[in-house]
């Protein structure tokens, strides 16, 4: 975490945890996240919980609401973590960051070469907004 008072690092690793990003993002995925970046709709984004603001979550960023407030959404329609379905629009100052790539973390019995090739392949994905899941979500 940040302490009070000192600036903010531009970029920072963090770690998924939950399901409510799947297939998007996976538990136990890191995210290459950058701090002050504009949002726009789709993107990937860390926020403070409007209601437990000493926890940190990820979702998408559906749609801007009048007021700088974000509708944010998980990628799982399965899951019940919560996000603006259960507390509203989130207000803009909650948004810390955008991710900007994710990457897989390599599995301890993963020893062949085809399972680390296979690995290699899909473990890095940088994440751009994705118009079309704040469509899809915003349907919902």
């Amino acid at each position: 975490m940040v302490e009070i008072g000192r600036p903010r690092k531009r970029f920072e690793v963090v770690e998924v945890t939950g399901a409510s990003m799947v297939p998007t993002l996976l538990n136990g995925d890191r995210l290459v996240v950058r701090y002050g970046a504009a949002v726009r709709p789709g993107d990937v984004v860390v926020l403070r919980h409007p209601f437990q603001q000493d926890l940190l979550v990820v979702k998408r960023a559906v749609e801007r609401r009048p007021g700088g407030r974000w509708w944010v959404l998980g990628d799982n329609p399965f899951n019940e973590t919560g996000d603006s379905t259960d507390y509203g629009p989130v207000p803009g100052e909650l948004v810390l960051a955008t991710a900007v790539l994710r990457f897989r973390p390599r599995e301890e019995d993963q020893r062949s070469l085809r399972a680390r090739l296979s690995w290699a392949v899909s473990a890095l994905r940088p994440l751009r907004a994705d118009a079309s899941a704040s469509t899809r979500l915003r349907a919902r």
